[in-house]
């Protein structure tokens, strides 16, 4: 019995481990990196917004609502062309790795 526990928690910690996107592949994967700067502090254009340092719970915040059209000001409709590209456990993902940027 406590054998057949045991490895079923390491099989869960093992597919919660595979299962966790990366942030840094998926802004590099789905294309941020092409507008934002690969170090997203450096964007193509300068009123492109710098998204490194930026807090997550904001970053995710913003991209949910250019994804869904809550938000259209701005510059969202430039983003609102790749959004599709990225699910919301992406999001995070990209929003997270995004905080941990200085």
């Amino acid at each position: 019995m406590k054998k057949t526990l045991v490895l079923a928690a390491g099989f869960f910690a093992a597919a919660a481990a595979v299962a966790a996107p990366d942030g840094a592949a998926l802004y590099k994967d789905k294309t941020c990196w092409s507008c934002h700067g690969k170090d997203a502090k450096t964007p193509l254009v300068p009123t492109y917004p710098k998204l490194a340092g930026q807090n997550a719970e904001y970053a995710l915040a913003q991209m949910k609502d250019i994804k869904t059209g809550a938000r259209s000001n701005g510059q969202s409709a430039a983003m609102k062309g790749v959004m599709h590209l990225v699910n919301d456990d992406e999001m995070k993902a990209i929003a997270e790795w995004l905080a941990k940027q200085k």
